[in-house]
């Protein structure tokens, strides 16, 4: 998932605040500790305050207060007594101060408290944090006597502050860090991305445009069918008649009349192959039926045997028996293989091979040419079937015979593939559904 600049920035902000807010939590549990630490120094202190009153008589206010000035430190530590019933402690001087923390504390029986910054300064201390350690005398009567030895915390809470300080400051620091590494790296993803989308842009545009110039280019094709189709009918019409003239004529030359009869074949497969092909270029659905793949391969094969033999290159053909039939127009498929067939034997030189296969593969039947002739470069495959596109041009090549292989493929539902072979030669491979049940407009 591609996250965006702006949720990409509240996250970075989110998780270095985060990260401050742990520190500080943790900082200030560690400063806690540290002043639970500190008071219970402090108890520990007023504990031993008593021991010293009972090892040395009998435990008495007096006696507290006669040694509670060895355990103070003037403006930072005082001690506090409380004799039994009262509620008041007593301070230095005879002083009497009321503390409801230390009494609460007491009470509950624990053996320090916390002592906000407005009671400290009641008590004479600084204004700041101060902590109580508390311990309990009781004297042979069994009553009881409160020891408080309280002192201001404010050395300790400037240390956690100053450290507390410190963290946020590295923290916040390294936080300022991330999010302008962040913010450079997502302004550069931005610049990143705005070229990517420029250059996709571009390439569509590009793509738009070629696939207006092929467009373009069949729709002259079609149009330039249509015209040669009727231009063609009329001298070949009346080649037909000529030669049907001729028949009678020739009947006791066995040679001229089997010329003659290839004339009058010939003619009406012309006349079929421009019928199709107009039907091809007008859009009109073709005659779809069953067709047997080796009927097309041998019917090509019968139809440029003599160029390959003029030419001196072999040709070979492969058809296993037990192929599916295929639904189409079997004089355009023909047609087809007959095109691709001419294009091998004219790669080639003399003494070439040329090979055609018929094969099964992944609910499709192809058809498939190879020969050794001089080659095809990926760029030049890659516009093989565009119209009037051609390597030929100065033998007279029009660049319309792969342009009709690929629409008569097309018009079955089907691909034509033609690649370049190592060492050298060409593939060229028709592949046709075999489940497609009819001819359409590809």
């Amino acid at each position: 998932m591609r996250w965006s600049s702006p949720a990409l920035v509240l996250a970075m902000v989110a998780t270095t605040g985060g990260i401050d807010a742990l520190a500080y939590w943790d900082q200030e549990r560690e400063g806690l500790d540290e002043l639970e630490d500190f008071a219970e120094g402090e108890a520990f202190l007023a504990q031993i305050l008593g021991e010293r009153v009972q090892s040395s008589t009998t435990v008495s206010l007096a006696a507290l207060e006669r040694i509670a000035p060895d355990f103070e430190r003037p403006g930072s530590s005082l001690v506090l007594l409380r004799a039994p019933g009262e509620e008041r402690f007593r301070a230095q001087g005879g002083r009497e101060v009321q503390v409801p923390v230390i009494s609460e504390a007491i009470a509950a029986g624990h053996s320090w408290a916390r002592i906000p910054a407005d009671f400290s300064a009641e008590l004479g201390l600084p204004r700041r944090t101060a902590v109580a350690g508390i311990a309990a005398l009781r004297d042979p009567g069994g009553r009881r006597f409160d020891v408080i030895v309280a002192t201001s915390a404010a050395r300790a809470r400037d240390r956690e502050h100053r450290a507390t300080r410190r963290i946020l400051w590295a923290v916040l620091t390294a936080g300022g860090l991330v999010l302008s590494f962040g913010g450079l790296a997502l302004y550069r993803q931005k610049k990143e991305l705005d070229l990517e989308r420029e250059l996709a842009l571009a390439d569509l545009a590009r793509e738009r445009d070629e696939r207006l110039q092929r467009l373009d280019r069949a729709t002259t094709l079609g149009a330039l069918a249509i015209g040669i189709g009727h231009e063609i009918s009329t001298p070949l019409g009346i080649i037909s008649v000529r030669a049907e003239q001729l028949v009678s004529r020739v009947a006791g030359d066995e040679r001229a009349a089997h010329a003659v009869s290839t004339i009058i074949d010939q003619t009406k497969r012309i006349d079929e192959v421009i019928h199709a092909l107009l039907a091809l270029a007008r859009g009109d659905g073709g005659s779809a039926a069953p067709v047997e793949p080796a009927a097309v391969v041998a019917g090509a094969r019968g139809l440029v045997e003599h160029r390959f033999q003029e030419a001196a290159v072999s040709l070979s053909a492969g058809v296993p028996s037990d192929l599916p039939q295929i639904h189409g127009d079997a004089l355009l498929l023909e047609q087809a293989l007959v095109n691709l067939l001419l294009n091998a034997c004219e790669a080639c030189t003399k003494g070439g091979n040329v090979s055609v296969t018929a094969s099964r593969d992944d609910g499709v039947l192809g058809f498939t040419v190879l020969d050794d002739g001089i080659g095809i470069s990926p760029e030049v495959a890659a516009r093989a079937t565009e119209p009037f596109f051609t390597t030929k041009s100065t033998v007279g090549g029009a660049g319309l015979g792969l342009a009709i292989v690929n629409e008569i493929v097309a018009n079955h539902g089907g691909r034509l593939f033609i690649a370049p072979r190592t060492p050298r030669g060409t593939s060229a491979r028709m592949e046709i559904p075999i489940e497609r049940q009819g001819v359409g407009h590809g």
